[in-house]
């Protein structure tokens, strides 16, 4: 008699879904918990901090946090970290620094809306990068799914009525979109065998010491502030949202972000990410008491369709090959 092996005895496909399921659940984890940044942020730029203090402590506390996990992960294998030396420093400038820095340089030229709208086109940059460089042509169900996810974007920012743009303000969030597309790239890097929490933590520290220099030149403004600070109506002391951005949008974002992105891919990764626009816009109405109005509603709505659309579009391109 034949002993069919666990591979043999239980299909690929069935076999692959756990793993799927997996990684949409930590895409989402990232998307949610990167998008209280935002609110977080808001509540301690109203006291004075900039963007240079918030930055670097925010990245420099989730560095922190991920240490000593990232340490029992690595278990001494620094041979692996010196090899991926090139992806580490990419990924500390190309998918942190440089989307967080030019993103909050287009909010200075333009609104906020816009701005996140430009940052976010990024995921087609994933998916022409994906097709040119790799060959991984999408589906046409993805191409819909991406357009319906754009769409959808555009009514939960409410761009349509209409908003002015500034050059410079196009040019920095050209230079964001190019940084979120790295992120995912990089995310789903073949060359590195560093676990995701590494890799995480080690990006975020080389990050924090390129964010500290650039303070110091005054490249980037550098102010804080210890007034309290009001979220939900609540008053609290000025270190907890600073707490609240270390360790949720920065450390768990980061690690959640790779795990999935190494599990999906970076094309549909990247656009499970735009849940974060919309996470965002329910996350400062309860603690910034910005409700969303119907359009933002059904936006949100139709980047999700998008999503699934995308999901979907990339399992028939997955089963086909």
């Amino acid at each position: 008699m034949t002993t069919l092996t666990n591979d043999e005895a239980v299909p690929q496909s069935t076999q692959k879904t756990p793993l799927v399921a997996a990684g949409l659940l930590m895409a989402v984890v990232s998307a949610v918990t990167f998008s209280l940044s935002g609110p977080l942020g808001r509540g301690l730029f109203d006291t004075g901090w900039s963007t240079g203090g918030v930055l670097v402590f925010r990245v420099g506390i989730g560095a922190v946090v991920l240490a000593p996990f990232a340490l029992r992960a690595l278990a001494g294998r620094w041979r692996g970290v010196a090899a991926s030396w090139r992806v580490v420093v990419a990924y500390a400038l190309l998918a942190i620094v440089v989307p967080q820095f030019a993103f909050f340089s287009a909010v200075q030229w333009m609104a906020v809306g816009p701005a996140l709208l430009l940052e976010y086109m990024g995921v087609v940059l994933v998916v022409a990068w994906m097709w040119l460089r790799h060959g991984e042509r999408p589906s046409r169900l993805t191409l819909v799914g991406a357009l319906v996810a754009i769409a959808g974007l555009v009514l939960v920012l409410d761009l349509v009525s209409g908003a002015s743009v500034h050059p410079f303000g196009v040019l920095w969030g050209s230079a964001a979109a190019v940084g979120l597309a790295g992120y995912y790239v990089l995310n789903a890097h073949s060359s590195t065998t560093l676990p995701p929490l590494a890799l995480a933590w080690l990006g975020l520290t080389g990050a924090t010491v390129l964010l500290a220099l650039l303070c110091l030149i005054g490249a980037i403004p550098f102010a804080m502030e210890t007034s309290p600070v009001v979220l939900a109506g609540l008053e609290m002391p000025w270190w907890a949202p600073l707490v609240g951005l270390g360790v949720l949008t920065c450390s768990v974002s980061y690690a959640a972000g790779i795990a999935a992105t190494r599990t999906l891919g970076s094309r549909l990764s990247s656009f499970v990410g735009l849940l974060e626009v919309v996470s965002a816009v329910v996350f400062a109405w309860l603690l910034l008491g910005e409700a969303p109005g119907l359009i933002q509603l059904i936006g949100g709505l139709v980047v999700l369709a998008g999503i699934i659309a995308v999901q979907q579009g990339e399992q028939s391109t997955t089963a086909s090959s």
